[in-house]
């Protein structure tokens, strides 16, 4: 049944800020403009990269060299820095305003004066108390959601007139707009992003964007050094300095940070872990989740409420995911009526393989309980002969590399190098590339089959797999011929070859956890999975086998001994997911900016890695692997989940604006839909369970 919800542009109002008015005594009288749109100041400005050279209200500065081979006197870099908010952002800030020898004050509802004191900073309960010390800086550390509240409380009237004021927000619009509403007007105001955090920037700042716009600065020369000298903080720690203004910063943000967190949030809830076979593309998964995951949701909550253009962002990922559930069930379906309308052997050809690969999974993973799934069955292989000379004429064999399209080339040319025989038959004329690449073309399969080669590797697509193997003329290659699978399924594979090989044929089900984008600087450290399915006792078959695996031992891939359905148990929560997130992503046409975060090129790297493969394969992991429909509907119970937290929370301010505090109805906290989400996973994984085990019966 098609789901059916409204669009997020019939909800689009701008988002009102908290606690601006007081309750209306009418409540169906709507509170004052004022509170749900934003300031129309802002215009549009054109983003300006610095390199190392400050503009618009501050004077050029030229090239700095490192500040530690400088003679200057490092008093004329100090100033008196006062950090409202100090919890881990401002304490993560801290730390490096007093490496630089900054005077660093601070002030926070809660008491970290320990943290304070071990980091070498002024701790101050009493916000009067630290204003009295007439700080240079006021840099707010608050979250997003708490911004106005806070600074609406501090006694601006105890400050030095002409404090510069600087926010670090992850939306500029709001600050920009709150800031110039509050502050009176002698104070100056720069509004600025970081665009890293304790967990990206771990390893320094350098690289990292500092995107800023002086929205208010006096013309005195003091004011204008002071504004310099606190955006030479991030210059001198190597950061891209960004000038760019707080419209055109939130523009970029809403593609790049928003959708970061989303899809590291939705990843977070299906609790991804790494896995034996992991690929690149898992990889970048997994280093998202980490980034992402410190950040609490009243930032991630900030980001959707405080940026006008997260809702169009956000309806753009939910109908990609949509329209990429559609690509496969439309896909399915037209399977599905071959099998009813085709001819009688047609009929039935899909659904047994696909049956016997189902029964097979289910009795796999049925044989095992949750919690030990799988542990310590997967081994780390190691070969002698990964050691011993390329030269030895005795370790080559004559590969025959049936579907000669990309990965088939891709595979060739590593066989070539270390000096085997390679021969090669496809459907399509690829005649000229093997000419290049050193490999003897057959654009007849019988030709290929009496050249008697040792080893057979199907290259073949998932889907055309079943078609090809029926079509080889057994009857002209050797008896006990070793026949090799590259597929990105492995049970499936596994299945064809027990049913449709001689007996006497040795059977190898291999999966290079890699490609020609993945694998394209190296194959080291690379996965490659195996099982050997079915190897002749003798020492010449036993001796083949491991010369084959030797190909990739030699080129430092981690080899990796498997069942084919353990494989297809992490490949599900992997490789499935891992393509899934690319695709959704690819469909939105994400594009660089000129503020990417880490996060965001892991997003970008995620694409580019996915964007190669083509929409067969991806539809192969689905169909061929009986635990993909699991991982798909558990996708989507997140994204649901997280779209239930972000319009519950919106609809709890909503009510406190029109209802006041009085109105309890509605908690702000986003634990009922994370209970919802785990409630709704558990019953799906329950259900799948109960249902392979009753066809396993």
């Amino acid at each position: 049944m098609e789901k059916k919800m409204l669009p997020y542009a019939s909800l689009h109002l701008q988002p009102p800020k908290p606690l601006l008015f007081s309750p209306s005594p009418d409540p169906l009288c709507l509170p004052p403009s004022k509170s749900l749109i934003f300031s129309p100041r802002i215009k549009p400005m054109t983003t300006t990269t610095l390199s190392l050279r400050l503009q618009s209200s501050c004077p050029s500065s030229t090239t700095k060299a490192n500040p530690k081979n400088q003679t200057q006197n490092p008093s004329s870099y100090d100033l008196k820095i006062a950090l409202i908010g100090f919890g881990n952002y401002g304490q993560f800030l801290a730390k490096t305003l007093i490496s630089q020898g900054h005077t660093v004050l601070a002030h926070s509802r809660s008491d970290h004066s320990l943290a304070a004191k071990s980091l070498g900073v002024s701790f101050f309960l009493d916000p009067h108390d630290l204003c009295e010390r007439h700080p240079d800086v006021i840099l707010l550390c608050t979250s997003i959601i708490s911004t106005e509240e806070v600074l609406k409380s501090l006694p601006l009237q105890r400050l030095k007139r002409n404090t510069l004021f600087v926010d670090v927000l992850s939306v500029k619009e709001f600050a920009k707009n709150l800031l110039l509403d509050v502050l009176p007007y002698d104070f100056d105001i720069i509004c600025s992003h970081p665009m890293f955090g304790p967990q990206s920037a771990k390893h320094g700042w350098d690289g990292l964007y500092f995107v800023y716009e002086n929205v208010r600065i006096g013309n005195e020369e003091n004011r204008v050094n002071r504004c310099k000298k606190f955006l030479e903080i991030f210059e001198r720690e190597g950061c891209k300095m960004v000038e760019m203004s707080c419209q055109e910063h939130d523009k970029y943000a809403a593609e790049s940070q928003f959708v970061t967190h989303t899809v590291g949030r939705v990843l977070e809830m299906l609790k991804l872990e790494s896995t034996p076979i992991n690929t690149k593309g898992y990889e970048s998964l997994l280093d998202l989740v980490e980034y992402t995951s410190g950040d609490s949701f009243d930032l991630y909550y900030g980001l959707f409420m405080y940026n006008r253009n997260v809702l169009e962002m956000l309806d753009r990922l939910d109908l990609a995911f949509e329209d990429l559930r559609k690509q496969l069930f439309g896909r399915l379906h037209e399977v599905v009526r071959k099998q009813l309308f085709g001819n009688a052997e047609s009929r039935k050809v899909l659904q047994e393989n696909y049956d016997k690969g189902h029964l097979n999974g289910a009795a796999a993973l049925s044989s095992r309980s949750e919690s030990v799934r799988f542990q310590g069955s997967a081994r780390t292989y190691e070969y002698e002969a990964g050691n011993s000379s390329c030269s030895d004429d005795s370790s080559k064999l004559k590969i025959a590399i049936v579907g000669f399209g990309n990965f088939g080339q891709f595979l060739a040319k590593t066989f070539v190098q270390q000096g085997h025989a390679v021969l090669a038959y496809s459907r399509a004329n690829y005649s000229d590339v093997a000419q290049k690449l050193g490999v003897s073309y057959f654009s007849n399969a019988d030709d290929l089959c009496e050249q008697h080669p040792e080893v057979i590797v199907l290259c073949t697509s998932i889907l055309s797999t079943e078609k090809i193997i029926k079509s080889l003329p057994f009857q002209r290659l050797k008896r006990s011929t070793l026949f090799v699978d590259v597929l990105s399924v492995k049970e499936f594979p596994r299945n064809l070859f027990l049913q449709h090989l001689p007996l006497h044929f040795d059977i190898l089900c291999t999966h290079p956890m890699f490609g020609p984008e993945s694998g394209k600087n190296g194959w080291n450290q690379l996965a490659f999975v195996f099982e050997k399915v079915r190897i002749g006792s003798e020492g010449s078959r036993v001796s083949r086998c491991n010369k084959f695996l030797d190909i990739f031992a030699r080129e430092g891939c981690r080899m990796v001994e498997m069942s084919c359905a353990e494989h297809d148990w992490h490949a599900a929560g992997s490789q499935f997911i891992t393509h899934t997130m690319g695709r959704v992503l690819e469909k939105l046409g994400l594009e660089s900016t000129p503020i990417n975060t880490k996060g965001y090129e892991t997003l970008l790297n995620l694409v580019e890695n996915t964007v190669g493969d083509s929409f067969d394969l991806y539809y192969g992991l689905f169909m061929y692997n009986v635990n993909a429909m699991e991982q798909l509907e558990r996708l989507d119970l997140a994204f649901e989940s997280l779209k239930d937290q972000l319009f519950g929370r919106l609809h709890g301010v909503l009510r406190k604006q029109l209802f006041g505090s009085s109105d309890n109805s509605q908690e702000l906290s986003e634990e009922p839909s994370v209970a919802k989400f785990s409630q709704n996973s558990a019953a799906l994984v329950s259900s799948s369970s109960e249902t392979l085990n009753a066809e396993n019966n």
